[in-house]
């Protein structure tokens, strides 16, 4: 164990999340942090406050707000329609070390 990451009781956090979360929560909440990140990243790039984000993407600036603190969960079409005025999208690909025998499911 890393005696970094531990905390005042004593426990990194990898292994508090995995306690207490599942590997589904778990990747679910990483994918959400991944994509505002880059949403993050691209609007301070390209040099966009988040009210002029509002002006192109026509999601209101304290939905943008929340979204990037991480205190909501954004639905998709509010994900694309803030990535587009960026020049970004979301795309669907195969998870890496998975084999698609156990990856499939009907949605």
């Amino acid at each position: 164990m890393n005696e970094k990451n531990i905390g005042p009781v004593g426990h990194c956090w990898d292994e508090v999340r995995e306690e207490f979360f599942t590997a589904e929560e778990i990747a679910a909440s990483d994918l959400r942090v991944a994509i505002i990140g880059e949403i993050i990243k691209a609007r301070q790039e390209q040099g966009v406050s988040q009210k002029k984000l509002e002006e192109m993407s026509g999601v209101k600036q304290p939905i943008i707000a929340r979204m990037e603190k991480g205190s909501t969960n954004p639905q998709i079409d509010t994900v694309l329609k803030i990535l587009a005025p960026l020049g970004k999208t979301l795309a669907v690909v195969p998870l890496v070390g998975q084999d698609r025998k156990n990856s499939s499911r009907k949605i």
